[in-house]
Parts: C-alpha cells; sequence; structure tokens
C-alpha cells in the first residue's frame, strides 16, 4: 500500500489531462491509477485543482556562495518552491569561486547545503584555460558546462573564442554532457555598443540598450554554435535566446542532424521592448527583450518544437546596482529575478495563445529535465518518477506585489501586473515543502550527476 495518494480531477500526465490517484512510496511515484484506486496510507484530495508536475528551472543564478547578498540559496530555493519549481540548476557564475573547478563545485555544495528548499543541480563553467578541467567536473556532478562568448559581466568568469568553445564541445562529448552557450557574437556587440557611445544616445532610453545589442550579434552565434555542433558531434544548447532571427540556424542545424537545442525565457515571452518606459532599467536583461512581433515569432517556435525549454534566468542582484535612481540601462546589471513567476507569467501568456496546460508541462517539466539529464527521475507524473508535484488554480489570478516575493531583492518589471494561475501547494519527492506561502524546513537536495547526495 501506498504511503501517500495524490488525487484529483485534472491530473497532468504525458498522456494527457485527466482524473486520477498518484500512489507515493519512499517519495517516488509507485504508479498513477484511476481517480477511484485511492487507497493508501495518506489519501490527499486536490479536487479540481490542477495536479502539475514539479517544475524544472535549468536556468538560474543563486550567487552562492560569494555573492549571497545578491540572491543565496535559502531565497532562490524559497522562491522557486513559491512557485512550483521543485528541481532548480545553478548557474556556474556570479558566485565567488565560479563553478569552474573542482574545488568551486565543492564551495557550492557547501554553501547550498541545508539550505534548499527544493532539488538543485548544479552546471560547470567554460573559460580560458580550464579545458583540462571539464572531465573532472563531470565526474564530480556538474550536470554539463556553460560558456559566454561575449563579456558575461563579472571578471572572473571570461568569455571563451570560438575555438576553444570547440575543444570544450569535444571534451564534453566524450564524457557525455551536454555543453550550453551564451550565444552573442562578441565582434558584433562590440562594434553596436561603440556605434550607440559615439551617437551620444540617450542612456535612460530602452531603444539605446535594444541597439548596442542587436539581433544579429544572435543570429552569428547561433550560426556558429550549430557549426561547431555539427562538427563535433557534442550536445550543444543555447541558452536564453531572444531574437527570433535565430530561428532559420536553429531549424536548419536540426535538419542536418546536429543535436541543438535551445531555450526561452518568460520575459522574452510576456515583455515587449515598445512598452519599456524610459529609465525602467528592470527590464534590462542581455540578450535584451525585443519587439512584440518577434515575442510572436518566439511563441510560434514553441509550438513547433523549434524551441523546446522555458527556463527563467533568474538573475538577481542588489537594487543599487540596477540604477532605478537614475535608469542608466548602460550602467545597470542586466538581470530579471523571475523565479517564483515564472509559471503564471508563461501560462497567463499561453492561455491566451490558446495553449494547454499539457504545453505548459512539456516547456517547463519535461525537456528541462531531459536537457539536465534527470528524465529519469524528473520532470513529469509517471511511475518511477520523483513525487514533485504542483497544485495549481489555473483561473485565479493575482496581481504581483513585489513584497511577497521571495527573492531577496524584490525588484521585478512585472509589479502591478494582473497574471493567472496561483500555485497553492508545492509537494518535493512526496513531502509538501510549500502551503500557500508557507513553508517547511528545507528539505532539498544536490543533484549530481549519477545520482544524488542527500
Amino acid at each position: 500500500m501506498a504511503d501517500l495518494v495524490l488525487r484529483g480531477r485534472r491530473v497532468v500526465t504525458a498522456g494527457g489531462v485527466r482524473p486520477a490517484a498518484v500512489h507515493v512510496s519512499g517519495g517516488v511515484i509507485d504508479r498513477v491509477a484511476g481517480y477511484d484506486d485511492a487507497a493508501g496510507d495518506e489519501l490527499v484530495e486536490a479536487g479540481d485543482v490542477v495536479v502539475l508536475p514539479g517544475l524544472v528551472d535549468t536556468h538560474v543564478h543563486a550567487d552562492d556562495p560569494g555573492r549571497a547578498d545578491w540572491e543565496g540559496f535559502a531565497h532562490a530555493t524559497r522562491a522557486a518552491a513559491a512557485g512550483g519549481v521543485t528541481t532548480m540548476v545553478d548557474m556556474p557564475l556570479n558566485s565567488l569561486p565560479p563553478t569552474t573547478t573542482v574545488a568551486g563545485l565543492e564551495a557550492k555544495l557547501a554553501a547550498a547545503a541545508g539550505r534548499c528548499h527544493v532539488d538543485t543541480g548544479f552546471w560547470g563553467g567554460i573559460v580560458p584555460g580550464n579545458l583540462g578541467e571539464l572531465p573532472a567536473l563531470v565526474a564530480a556532478g556538474v550536470l554539463g558546462c556553460k560558456a559566454f562568448l561575449v563579456d558575461s559581466g563579472v571578471e572572473e568568469f571570461p568569455p571563451v573564442d570560438l575555438a576553444a568553445l570547440a575543444a570544450a564541445m569535444a571534451a564534453l562529448r566524450e564524457v557525455g554532457a551536454v555543453t550550453l552557450v551564451h550565444a552573442e557574437a562578441p565582434e558584433a556587440v562590440a562594434a553596436a555598443s561603440a556605434a550607440v557611445e559615439r551617437s551620444g544616445a540617450d542612456r535612460r532610453s530602452y531603444r539605446t540598450w535594444l541597439e548596442s545589442r542587436p539581433d544579429r550579434a544572435e543570429t552569428e552565434a547561433v550560426t556558429a554554435v550549430a557549426e561547431l555542433a555539427a562538427e563535433t558531434g557534442a550536445r550543444a544548447h543555447v541558452v536564453h535566446l531572444s531574437s527570433a532571427e535565430t530561428l532559420a540556424p536553429l531549424r536548419a542545424a536540426r535538419r542536418a542532424g546536429a543535436r541543438l537545442s535551445a531555450e526561452t525565457c518568460p520575459h522574452y515571452l510576456t515583455l515587449a521592448a515598445e512598452e519599456v518606459p524610459d529609465g525602467a532599467t528592470q527590464h534590462k536583461c542581455a540578450p535584451p527583450v525585443r519587439g512584440a512581433a518577434n515575442r510572436e515569432r518566439l511563441w510560434a517556435a514553441l509550438a513547433e518544437g523549434t524551441i523546446a525549454t522555458v527556463a527563467s534566468d533568474h538573475s538577481p542582484c542588489p537594487a543599487s546596482r540596477k540604477h532605478l535612481d537614475d535608469g542608466d540601462f548602460l550602467a545597470a546589471w542586466g538581470g530579471i529575478a523571475s523565479l517564483q513567476l515564472a509559471l503564471p507569467l508563461v501560462w497567463t501568456a499561453a492561455r491566451a495563445r490558446g495553449h494547454t496546460l499539457a504545453d505548459l508541462a512539456r516547456w517547463m517539466c519535461a525537456a528541462p529535465a531531459r536537457l539536465a539529464g534527470l528524465g529519469g527521475r524528473k520532470g513529469g507524473i509517471a511511475a518511477g518518477l520523483d513525487a514533485d508535484l504542483v497544485l495549481f488554480e489555473p483561473d485565479a489570478a493575482f496581481r504581483v506585489d513585489p513584497d511577497s516575493l521571495q527573492h531577496r531583492h524584490p525588484v521585478t518589471p512585472y509589479a502591478g501586473r494582473m497574471l493567472h494561475g496561483v500555485v497553492v501547494e508545492t509537494w518535493l519527492r512526496g513531502r509538501r515543502v510549500h502551503d500557500r506561502g508557507r513553508f517547511t524546513a528545507p528539505s532539498g537536495a544536490p543533484l549530481l550527476r549519477g545520482g544524488s547526495v542527500a
């Protein structure tokens, strides 16, 4: 008999949305049975509230250790739990040290120990000179490694050129790990930025920031990554895709058999350049939010599968670094904190375009779990997977109040926005960790390649 049975009339499984009873033993789903097959030690009734798989967010900057005053594992994972994210994967930069060595990973694990409200994995980093470290990083447990082709914003995580990226991709292919790439061409960014500076453009205008990071910077870089994926046979993934102009090289690479995928983010799917007020630097990110027509092309690419994954790219910082006082887009830190809001943001925009809860689970649960190599444990409601479940009211609406956010710094471009979709409860491996704004003690585990460490 199961330890726990959670049943509802709208359970989102790979086979669709249906009445079901989810049987759980030892934190793992035993089976997904019919609604009336609900015998177990404990029965939880979801009723008409939707039961979603726990979200897997593969793009989170916890900034810990070293810059925990920017966020920290405790704040990030509590925000994750509040937003229905039961698994997050931490990025290798903005922490000190960065996760570019085994020692850097060990520092991450020490910083995360006992502080995580959700299960947490880690990406390693690719920087000049650490090629020989990559196999050891993967062996130590990182889920893959990330490189920047352009300045990352922090000096301890410099970019690599295409030759170094190719070598890293080949090395990671040999150990079966994915290469993630921040794909903006440095030459295109440098030329556009210099032109903006020479023009004396208004630094408070969002158009100034947008012109400094043109579409062609992404297109050139994605084309180059696609070519390297084909040449090396490596598995590659483009993070935070913003420009719809990159879709053509992505499609061509896929048709040619390259192992290349891409993600986009809630801000690219919900915001539009035309709507950003002067000085509203809480909207700044890199690559930038582009126009409304571009946004609709990203939605079409999600629908057709050219873009497979939606991840938050949660990149917080202290409010002072956003230059909210002077509205200087060129000086402000580029990052949007949206971990807690990603699910309602995407759902609000998705339902308006005719997409379903099953689509949401595919983009934000199943696909990112596969990307991180966690598809055998996370990302769905099926026998053998961890019992990571979210009780979600898709028709309930709320207005974003920054003071209600669990992020360390409640700076958000979504303040005051009406959203649909309320996370009621979050269950991690068969245990309720979030219930209507209340949290249990941290019980998340680190997720390392080859197994988890309790």
